[in-house]
C-alpha cells in the first residue's frame, strides 16, 4: 500500500514512512492511494469474530509491504488484550433503533485508546526494525494527550511532548497526562486555545530543519495510522447490527474530524453506512458547514465538552481532498484562502453528495440530554457522548429500519462536574485510577510562542542529546 499527500507535492510513501512521518513535507495529510474493499462475504465472515481478528483483517491491506507485516496480528492482539471489556468496543441498546457504542474501556477511558494502544506498538516495532529513535510532538484538546502518553510511556526509542491549552481541559483529563512518571514523557500547558496548540505543532512540522533534527512524528489524528485503527470499530458495529444486509448510521461527537472521517473511510471501503451525524457544541463550525456549505471561523468558546472546543478541524482536509478528486493544487488554494479570509465555500453539487448531517447542542442542551439519558436509560453520559446521543435521536433522517449508533467517546468519570450538575450523581473513576487526584503532577506552562516551545523541546529530547 502506498500513500499520497492531500496537497500533492510530497513524496509518495509506504506505510512505515507514513507512520513515522505524520505530516507530509508539503503540509498535507496522507491518504491511501486506493481504498481497500470489504466485500459482502468478508463482512458476513466478521460477524461474531473477536475484535482483534476484525481489526487484523480490516487493517491488513493498509500495512501491506510494511516491515512489521508478519508481526501485525500479534501487535494487534497485544494492543487490545488489556481493555476492560472483552468486546473492546461493546454495543448497548438504548431504544429499538438507537445504540450506544462504548469506546472508553481502554487505559485512559477515552476512544483515543482504541487507536493509540496499537500506534505505540507500531512505533516500537518499526523503530526497532530500523534501529532509529523518534520524537513525538502532539496537541490535545483533552483526550488524545493522555492516550498518547499511555501508549508511549517508558518506550526506549520514543520521546513524547504533548501540548494542551492551559486551563481548558477537565481536571481528570489534565491529571491523566501530567501524573505519568516516565522519563520520556513531557507535558506543556500552552497559554492559548487548542487551535493555538495545533497551529504550533503544525509550524514545528513545517520547520524542516527542526523536524529533521528531532526526527519528529505525530500521534494525533494527522497521523494516518490513527484513522486506520479507528475504521475498525465502525466495521465491528455495522456487522454486529446486520451488515452487509442492513444499513446503519453513526452519530459522532466531533472536534478534529478524525473520528468521523474514519467512519467515512469505512463507508468508502464498502461498509453500508447510511449517514454520518456530526455532533458539535457551541463551537459549531462543522454544523454550520453541513447546513450551508460554507466553512467560516468564529472565536472558540469554552464549553462543558472541551475536546470539541475547536474551530479548525485538521482532518477536514482529508475529506476535502476526496471532494476535490485529489486535486492537490485546488485544495491548497482553498486552504490558503481559508487562512487569509477565515472562510471558504464548497460548490453545491459537490456538497450535496456528502453523507454527513450536522447537529449542535449548547451547554444547557447538553446538560438536559445528560439528565434525559439518565432518566430514560439509567445511563450516565459524559458531555461529548450526550451530544452524540442527542444528535442521533434528533436526526431528521432517522428511520426505524436503520439503526443509529451513537459513539460514547469518554467515560463519564472524566467529566464528573458536568455529570453531577445534570443528574446529581457523581460518577466514580475505575479502581485503577482511584488515586488520580493524589498523584503528583509534572508539567510546564509556556506562552504560545513557537521559538520558546522549540527551545524547550530541543533541550529535553534525547535524540538531540545523542547527536551532541
Amino acid at each position: 500500500m502506498r500513500y499520497f499527500s492531500t496537497r500533492g507535492h510530497a513524496p509518495v510513501l509506504n506505510f512505515d514512512d507514513v507512520l513515522l512521518t505524520g505530516l507530509a513535507r508539503d503540509g498535507g495529510l496522507y491518504l491511501p492511494e486506493s481504498w481497500p474493499q470489504l466485500s459482502p462475504d468478508l463482512l458476513r465472515s466478521l460477524s461474531g469474530a473477536p475484535y482483534a481478528e476484525v481489526a487484523r483483517q480490516v487493517m491488513a491491506p493498509f500495512v501491506a509491504g510494511s516491515a512489521i507485516e508478519e508481526d501485525f496480528g500479534r501487535l494487534v492482539a497485544e494492543a487490545y488484550a488489556d481493555f476492560e471489556h472483552a468486546s473492546v468496543t461493546p454495543l448497548r441498546q438504548l431504544d429499538p433503533d438507537l445504540w450506544l457504542m462504548e469506546l472508553f474501556h481502554g487505559p485512559t477511558l477515552a476512544f483515543k485508546d482504541v487507536a493509540l494502544q496499537l500506534l505505540g506498538r507500531l512505533f516500537d516495532a518499526v523503530l526497532e526494525a530500523r534501529g532509529e529513535r523518534l520524537t513525538i510532538v502532539g496537541a490535545t484538546s483533552g483526550d488524545t494527550g493522555s492516550a498518547a502518553i499511555e501508549a508511549c510511556r517508558d518506550r526506549e526509542r520514543v520521546d513524547i511532548f504533548i501540548l494542551h491549552p492551559h486551563g481548558r481541559t477537565s481536571e481528570v483529563q489534565r491529571r491523566q497526562m501530567t501524573t505519568v512518571e516516565a522519563p520520556n514523557v513531557h507535558n506543556i500547558a500552552v497559554e492559548g486555545t487548542f487551535d493555538d496548540c495545533q497551529d504550533l505543532v503544525k509550524a514545528m512540522f513545517n520547520d524542516a530543519a527542526f523536524r529533521d533534527r528531532l526526527q519528529m512524528s505525530a500521534v494525533n489524528s494527522i497521523n494516518w495510522a490513527r484513522i486506520m485503527a479507528q475504521i475498525v470499530y465502525y466495521v465491528q458495529a455495522a456487522v454486529s447490527l446486520g451488515a452487509p444486509e442492513r444499513r446503519v448510521s453513526f452519530s459522532v461527537p466531533t472536534g478534529n474530524f478524525g473520528n468521523v472521517f474514519a467512519g467515512y473511510a469505512a463507508r468508502r471501503m464498502g461498509v453500508p453506512i447510511e449517514r454520518l451525524l456530526v455532533g458539535s457544541n457551541s463551537n459549531d463550525i462543522l454544523t454550520r458547514f453541513f447546513e450551508s456549505g460554507v466553512m467560516a471561523v468564529e472565536e472558540v468558546q469554552p464549553t462543558l465538552s472541551p475536546s470539541m472546543d475547536i474551530q479548525v478541524s485538521s482532518n477536514f482536509e482529508r475529506l476535502l481532498c476526496d471532494i476535490y478528486e485529489r486535486d492537490g493544487d485546488r485544495l491548497t488554494e482553498t486552504l490558503e484562502g481559508f487562512r487569509k479570509e477565515g472562510q471558504f465555500r464548497i460548490d453545491p453539487e459537490l456538497f450535496a453528495a456528502l453523507p454527513f448531517e450536522g447537529h449542535r447542542l449548547d451547554d444547557a442542551e447538553t446538560l438536559a440530554e445528560i439528565e434525559r439519558s439518565y432518566q430514560a436509560y439509567g445511563e450516565l453520559l459524559d458531555p461529548h457522548t450526550a451530544i452524540g446521543v442527542a444528535s442521533a435521536r434528533q436526526s431528521a433522517t432517522r428511520r426505524p429500519e436503520t439503526p443509529s449508533v451513537a459513539l460514547a467517546t469518554a467515560h463519564p468519570a472524566k467529566f464528573p462536574d458536568a455529570v453531577f450538575k445534570a443528574t446529581g450523581k457523581r460518577p466514580e473513576l475505575p479502581e485503577r485510577l482511584s488515586d488520580l487526584y493524589e498523584r503528583q503532577e509534572r508539567y510546564v506552562t509556556l506562552p504560545g510562542e513557537l521559538a520558546r516551545l522549540q527551545t524547550y523541546i530541543e533541550g529535553h529530547a534525547r535524540i538531540t542529546k545523542d547527536v551532541a
